[in-house]
């Protein structure tokens, strides 16, 4: 088993990975907002260490930039850590363990092509658009490190080279000064977007039961008990590898019985229940909290440290709040346009995009699709195919597991 983690700027998650790329007990927290490095790494290690008896190895995907392959970390959305010595301090913290960290989206774009909708593509990137926006390049079957490991870097590729927004780069007009979730919200916010409250909770006609290894954090979108709907229906599956049953609905509070009679709640999002490789019934949630069971029976909570979230305004979009709509086609055409420079540059065919703001269905990949046609104009690049990536929340940890259980195309002899 490997434990996998993931280190973004909303959410930290660690789990244990077999060699068949499943995730089991997997753990979540928010990452703490505006913390020092001392406390983001307590808080890190407070959330591997029970896993960590279970691990032969540590697989990390981090925010980048980064020094790679030692493992320095500068995540731009963690400011408490620059030159972060990462991998050094796993190591040290787990001396019996082999440690391998890359970029977390370089392990989305991984979990992606091993296992996810890009599976058998031969030139591909992957895409996280999230906190902040980032992707990872698979060229002729493998992993394009690049010179310093930061290949496939497009969240900062320039989109709007005259006045665009600041980047935390230090640059402006960035994919990921317009795209990002922390910055799209408050564009929107700042052109009159009021989040729209959520229905009050209903009765729920069946109580539903989860078993201790609960996703949280995406899930299939709802609006009635068993509605359903392409993309964000393929984005819940990975976690429980059968299609979401009923029970799926907006502003819901769902409660059932968890492995051992525990409480199990689901509250202000859109939930979804489905059926895991055991038979097991597996509980998904895109919303601010969640309670469950973890591994060893342990009480699992993520609730994120944001006031106002993507999520929530890509809920607003696809419920037709003009502002909302308006904010996903920003996000959607900035998308388009650096999908077309990327696929000109290196001649791809795939491209899978990821993370949280990748939920937003029709209103984000409706533009997307808009201005990737209208300049990926070379006859080579026409075919390029845009997907949803397909292993939803457990990916980053699959990609991080990927660096040791299939080493031959994702890390450098």
């Amino acid at each position: 088993m490997i434990l996998a983690i993931d280190v973004g700027g909303t959410k930290l998650a660690a789990g244990l990975v077999s060699r068949d790329g499943t995730v089991t007990g997997s753990r979540r927290v928010a990452t703490p907002q505006g913390a020092d490095a001392e406390t983001l790494w307590r808080t890190l290690i407070a959330l591997v260490e029970p896993l960590a008896g279970h691990a032969e190895a540590v697989g990390v995907g981090c925010g980048g930039p980064m020094s790679w392959p030692d493992g320095e970390v500068s995540p731009l959305n963690i400011p408490g850590w620059r030159r972060f010595p990462l991998r050094a301090r796993l190591a040290e913290q787990f001396p019996s363990l082999p440690v391998r960290l890359h970029n977390d989206a370089v392990c989305l774009a991984v979990a992606e092509h091993w296992l996810g909708a890009g599976r058998g593509s031969r030139d591909m990137l992957g895409m996280v658009v999230s906190t902040g926006v980032g992707g990872g390049l698979i060229l002729g079957g493998r992993l394009a490190h690049g010179r310093t490991g930061n290949a496939g870097h497009i969240g900062h590729v320039v989109v709007e080279p005259h006045d665009g927004p600041r980047c935390t780069c230090g640059g402006h007009g960035c994919l990921e000064a317009v795209a990002r979730g922390p910055a799209l919200t408050s564009w929107a916010l700042a052109n009159g977007w009021h989040p729209n409250p959520r229905k009050p909770p209903a009765p729920v006609p069946a109580p539903i039961t989860a078993q201790p290894n609960i996703a949280v954090g995406l899930g299939a979108a709802g609006g009635e008990p068993g509605w359903s709907a392409g993309t964000h229906v393929r984005t819940a599956q990975r976690a429980g590898e059968g299609a979401p049953h009923a029970n799926a609905a907006v502003g819901r509070v769902l409660t059932g019985s968890g492995p051992d009679g525990e409480g199990v709640a689901y509250r202000e999002g859109r939930e979804a229940a489905g059926s895991g490789p055991d038979g097991e019934r597996v509980a998904f949630q895109e919303g601010r909290e969640a309670a469950g069971s973890g591994l060893d029976g342990e009480g699992v909570a993520y609730r994120e440290d944001r006031e106002v979230t993507a999520r929530e305004l890509a809920a607003d979009a696809l419920a037709g709040d003009p502002v909302a709509v308006r904010a996903m086609r920003r996000a959607g055409r900035a998308l388009g346009v650096a999908i077309a420079s990327a696929t000109h540059l290196c001649d791809l065919g795939l491209v899978t995009v990821g993370g949280g703001l990748a939920q937003a269905g029709e209103p984000l990949f409706g533009p997307l699709e808009e201005a990737l046609r209208e300049h990926a104009r070379m006859g080579f690049a026409r075919d390029i195919e845009v997907l949803p990536a397909a292993l939803g929340q457990d990916a980053g940890l699959v990609g991080a597991a990927a660096l040791h259980l299939a080493a031959d195309r994702y890390w450098p002899t």
